[in-house]
């Protein structure tokens, strides 16, 4: 006798397909649970390292800004030096001039006039003195605008104090001045 099969062959054959395809399905699931979690991993590696760099950086940034203050704090320091040089130095040429002043004063003042106070205050010299006459005074005044130490005097005050009229008191204000060197044409 022959044997027929009287199962459904059909239905045995989609559970079997749909049985692979789910296998299938899970395979594919799984390798692309996989496949994201392997990504994932390597771009939290890569996230981690790229800041692991930031913050090598903001160090070396944070050093650099300390020496750029430091750095600040000396150029800030090298010019109140210089500026102290400066000063130092002006002075240092400024000695000799009062030197020449006085010797100026010295040789400015004509025959009949005594000098009785001479005061400075910066640039600027009060004379105070005795005259025998206004001639003096004038002659005085223009001695000391000939001069190269001395410029611009002004008579402020001059009186007469005697009762004979030979004696003249007078306040003479005058600025020192410097006279010109070949340094200070060259520049």
């Amino acid at each position: 006798m022959a044997r027929i099969n009287l199962l459904p062959w059909r239905e045995e054959q989609r559970k079997e397909q749909t049985k692979q395809f789910i296998v299938l399905l899970s395979i594919s699931a799984l390798l692309t649970l996989a496949l994201i979690v392997l990504v994932h991993v390597n771009i939290s590696k890569t996230i981690g390292h790229q800041n692991y760099r930031n913050n090598i950086l903001q160090t070396e940034i944070n050093k650099l800004e300390a020496q750029l203050k430091e750095i600040k704090g000396l150029e800030e320091t090298k010019e109140k030096l210089l500026s102290r040089m400066d000063v130092i130095q002006s002075l240092q040429q400024k000695r000799p001039q009062i030197v020449h002043v006085f010797d100026e004063i010295v040789r400015t003042v004509p025959e009949g006039i005594y000098l009785t106070a001479i005061k400075q205050a910066g640039n600027l010299f009060t004379i105070t003195g005795v005259a025998e006459s206004n001639g003096r005074v004038s002659a005085y005044m223009r001695n000391i605008d000939a001069s190269e130490w001395l410029k611009s005097p002004k008579l402020k005050v001059i009186e007469t104090k005697r009762k004979d009229g030979r004696g003249n008191e007078f306040v003479i204000e005058m600025q020192q001045t410097a006279p010109k060197t070949a340094e200070d044409d060259d520049q």
